[in-house]
């Protein structure tokens, strides 16, 4: 495999090199490599971030209230209409599920989402 090397970033990737304009030139890498890494002319560099565990629970916590605004209806629903969600004690379960889920999870990659219950 050959990576297309442009101001110091993989441009492309190709089994074969061909001609190119001189400001780029063709280097052998792995097939790990890709499209956005960096390239210092000895070492190919992943363009890829690490994430701090704050920030991947911030991930997690951002995920996890999307999925509480989508069952605010239901809530909603309860109040306004004084009881008339027939399974409301499940949705309060998978609610609080869905809050305590930074409790046992810190990273996206890990969770394993609750099943919402049927409207």
């Amino acid at each position: 495999m050959k990576a297309l090397i442009l101001n110091g970033v993989v441009a492309d990737l190709h089994e074969n090199g061909f001609e190119v304009h001189s400001s780029m030139s063709w280097v052998d890498c792995d097939d790990n490599v890709a499209v956005g890494w960096t390239y210092d002319g000895k070492t190919f560099k992943t363009n890829e971030i690490t994430l701090t565990a704050e920030q991947k629970l911030n991930e997690v916590r951002i995920e996890r209230d999307k999925f509480l605004k989508m069952s605010d209806w239901v809530v909603i629903k309860e109040r306004e209409e004084g009881g008339s969600v027939s399974n409301f004690a499940d949705w309060k379960k998978y609610r609080q599920e869905l809050r305590d889920i930074t409790n046992t999870y810190k990273s996206l990659e890990d969770v394993k989402w609750p099943t919402a219950p049927s409207e």
